[in-house]
């Protein structure tokens, strides 16, 4: 099973509004349409939401031929002026839909709506920590990533970077940014794609949550980055590195990594508490802090400290990875944590890892 830790808040649920009968009927006979492939369903289905909620897609796409531009003008003719609420979200949500379908990439509409996306908001990039821009042309301005790029624009494989960010990883997987990151250690350059060596070894260890790996290396890996808010983890051993470390954001953070270590083995809880009188001072130099990004970034520095990650590492190796994946979901019935827990039963679903990300072609 695979975990994604998320932020305690209420979930923000995308209302179900009806179509008008005639319109739903519709629509769904274009989309069934004799001869109509895939391409031109869903671009019929992209432009009749731009119409839904009385936004214009971009002039390039209006042309006679385009099943967007059909589609489009089809809404507008059925609903007129009743057309839905939009926001900032929405824009983006059916921006991203639009470049998924100009490249033939799936886009998991069931889960992926403007609600989802406004959950993974953040004020700075979590790689190369600039704050985002609100500038159309700004390198820092918001990108949306596929994490994972052998998948599509799914629910759990997506996160907010700087589009200088996303246009440096590319297709790269986290052992391609990881090796990035030493090569730049090494010298003599300091930069590539505009990141220095530290933004690239957070980049790998963002891909590398949604990278199934041997529990053994999935251990050896320090938490540079904290998982973005619905990203889902892959590797039950850093959902539970993740747990332990957004435990020490919020007070009671001893109490709680207390009862967290009960209940483990004998053994295991020896291995833990070493960890712990580790990370303790680092946590100490925290307390001043009063930006939750601040905290953040000081809680993810601090597994740059050798002596922390070795002793984390002995401690995870000791574990299985049902053991692991256990503890997570112990941790989360006992409320020992300020972040919800969720488990997938079937991760990928939408992701289209058969066809590497890509729309089916029927």
């Amino acid at each position: 099973m695979v975990a994604t830790i998320h932020r305690n808040a209420d979930d923000i649920t995308l209302q179900q509004l009806a179509l008008p009968m005639t319109a739903a009927d519709t629509l769904e006979d274009r989309k069934d349409e004799a001869g109509a492939s895939s391409h031109e369903r869903v671009g019929f289905e992209l432009g009749w939401d731009y119409a839904h909620h009385g936004l214009t897609p971009p002039v390039e796409q209006l042309f006679r031929q385009s099943p967007l531009q059909q589609g489009w003008q089809l809404g507008r003719s059925t609903f007129g002026a009743r057309t839905l609420k939009s926001h900032r979200h929405t824009q983006l949500w059916l921006s991203l839909r639009l470049h998924a379908w100009q490249r033939g990439r799936s886009f998991e509409t069931l889960l992926v709506t403007p609600n989802y996306l406004q959950q993974l908001d953040t004020s700075h990039c979590p790689v190369s920590r600039l704050p985002f821009s609100d500038e159309a042309d700004h390198p820092q301005r918001r990108s949306i990533d596929r994490v994972r790029d052998d998948a599509g624009y799914a629910a759990g494989n997506l996160a907010l970077m700087s589009h200088a960010a996303n246009v440096a990883k590319l297709d790269r997987g986290w052992q391609q940014c990881w090796a990035m990151g030493q090569s730049l250690r090494q010298g003599p350059m300091t930069m590539a794609g505009g990141l220095n060596a530290e933004a690239w070894e957070r980049m790998a260890i963002l891909a590398s949550f949604v990278t199934p790996m041997a529990h053994e290396l999935a251990a050896q890996l320090p938490m540079l980055v904290l998982p973005p808010n619905r990203l889902r983890l892959f590797n039950p051993v850093q959902a539970l590195q993740a747990l332990v470390t957004r435990q020490l954001a919020t007070p009671g953070w001893s109490q709680r990594l207390t009862r967290l270590e009960a209940l483990m083995a004998t053994q295991q809880r020896a291995d833990f508490s070493k960890f712990v009188l580790a990370l303790v001072p680092r946590v100490l130099r925290c307390q001043s802090l009063t930006d939750p990004m601040e905290i953040r970034w000081a809680l993810e520095d601090a597994w740059r400290d050798p002596l922390l990650q070795k002793r984390w590492t002995h401690f995870a190796q000791q574990l299985t990875p049902e053991q692991a994946e256990q503890l997570v979901q112990r941790a989360a019935k006992k409320q020992l944590s300020n972040i919800r827990v969720q488990s997938h039963a079937a991760p990928t679903d939408g992701w289209a890892l058969e066809r590497q990300g890509f729309r089916a072609a029927a």
